[in-house]
């Protein structure tokens, strides 16, 4: 059975999204089928506005809608801290506990060499370059919380940013990693608020 053209673009631009199968973007496609035009125009533009209405802050490399980020900018954050997650979502995830009030650094990814992904390819030389440069905010940092996800692919990263911060010769620098609380081959995006807080409260040195 032929379907009219734009149901079949749709169909192929949801199949396009991690996650989304053939029957999911069917069932969206149909969906959307019903919904009143008005509600169409306004998650397209939704849609055409996500990037051009955010950027990448140049310090934490965060998604915001200003450089530096809100965070980044607020004054009341603890900047002895870095925590050090793969994603944009881990760092909403630990917003959410409010028992974090530090600073952030997103990696955009994780080292997979099965993926040619190695640390040339995720944010890593900028965490670098942040703690060793001799301005008066990188001379404050205390501490970097390593909070990769406890998968393969998160550990190997771990173990390569525990390795070159240990290179920067810098003594007062506590190298810590998140605490028990995170099942291994979880991602932290799905993880509660109380788990998250107890993996704050028991990170360990590396």
């Amino acid at each position: 059975m032929k379907i009219p053209r734009a149901i079949s673009a749709l169909i192929d631009s949801f199949q396009k999204l991690p996650g989304i199968g053939p029957k999911t973007a069917q069932r969206l496609t149909y969906y959307l089928l019903h919904v009143p035009q008005i509600e169409l125009d306004n998650f397209s533009d939704a849609v055409s506005n996500l990037k051009k209405e955010t950027t990448l802050c140049s310090t934490c490399r965060n998604i915001g809608e200003s450089d530096p980020c809100l965070i980044c900018s607020d004054l009341s954050r603890d900047i002895s801290t870095i925590l050090v997650v793969e994603q944009p979502l881990d760092v909403l995830a630990f917003e959410k506990t409010g028992k974090y009030k530090g600073l952030y650094h997103v990696l955009h990814g994780a080292i997979n060499p099965l993926e040619n992904i190695g640390p040339d390819e995720i944010y890593t030389q900028d965490l670098l370059d942040r703690i060793k440069t001799h301005s008066v905010k990188a001379s404050r940092v205390k501490e970097v919380i390593i909070a990769t996800n406890p998968t393969m692919e998160g550990e190997a990263t771990s173990m390569f940013l525990a390795k070159e911060l240990k290179r920067l010769e810098k003594k007062s620098l506590k190298i810590t990693r998140l605490g028990m609380g995170i099942p291994t081959g979880a991602d932290l995006e799905y993880a509660d608020e109380v788990t998250l807080s107890q993996a704050l409260q028991g990170r360990r040195d590396i």
